[in-house]
């Protein structure tokens, strides 16, 4: 069976663990070579030797996708070393349960930096990247929180606006071989969403015992590699027809989001 990415240059932000890492390796069967983000380079080096004893093309770029400069570097690192990038895909965030009353000026423009001016710096140097050959794809991970927003205020309202960024571009390249979508993980068993179950994130429990009254706790968590098919799907020839789409990937348990 044909690989769904041989030929493809992928680059993956937060790539060393979670629905990064399972993006990554499942990603390296179907055939991609794969540009890997993280801010840790211990972890980032095991994963890349990890996929490069595969026999799969891949390099680690030690990144912290909140610094402005970051989307510039990842790209050049990339170009110069596979000659092209085909699939961005968007996946290094920051949980936080802090309510609108506990949030600081401080903590806000930190996970703002992070989950949302970071996208978008990443996005736009895919676009320009991808305009002169009109031709690549960009899928953004997102969160249920995005429409259903039950943990901290800076992250819910950074996931709903890059659901709305990832509708924005799609709309402005719609028509061309140019798309955009995003994957809404529900609760996934990462170590964020461990930390998140046992009230461990900043901010403490608080917004936890709201979320438990917003959502069906009774359904289990997803496992990453089910954010990782999806993310496959959006980034292959697969949805070729799909864009400006936000794909939930939730079991069920966020069904009125």
């Amino acid at each position: 069976m044909k690989q769904l990415l041989a030929g493809k240059t992928a680059i993956i932000t937060g790539a060393s663990k979670g629905i990064g890492l399972a993006t990554a390796k499942l990603f390296a069967e179907e055939g991609a070579n794969l540009v890997l983000t993280a801010r840790g380079q211990a972890d980032l080096d095991q994963i890349v030797e990890e996929i490069r004893a595969q026999g799969v093309n891949a390099i680690g770029v030690v990144a912290d996708s909140a610094a402005p400069k970051a989307p510039k570097e990842v790209f050049t690192r990339a170009i110069d070393t596979f000659g092209q990038v085909d699939i961005l895909v968007n996946n290094a965030g920051y949980g936080d349960m802090f309510s609108i009353e506990e949030t600081t000026d401080e903590h806000f423009d930190e996970v703002v930096q992070v989950n949302y001016a970071g996208v978008f710096r990443f996005c736009r140097e895919a676009i320009q990247h991808f305009l002169p050959r009109n031709e690549g794809v960009i899928v953004n991970v997102t969160s249920v929180n995005g429409s259903l927003p039950v943990c901290g205020v800076a992250y819910t309202s950074t996931k709903g606006a890059v659901n709305i960024m990832t509708k924005n571009i799609a709309i402005r390249f719609s028509g061309t071989g140019i798309r955009c979508n995003a994957v809404a993980p529900g609760e996934t068993d990462t170590p964020m969403a461990r930390a998140w179950a046992a009230g461990e994130l900043a901010g403490g429990d608080l917004m936890l015992n709201y979320a438990r009254r917003y959502v069906n706790t009774d359904i289990s968590s997803t496992q990453p590699i089910d954010q990782a098919n999806a993310i496959l799907y959006l980034a292959s020839d697969m949805s070729r027809a799909v864009t400006g789409r936000v794909l939930t990937v939730d079991n069920g348990a966020y069904m009125t989001a």
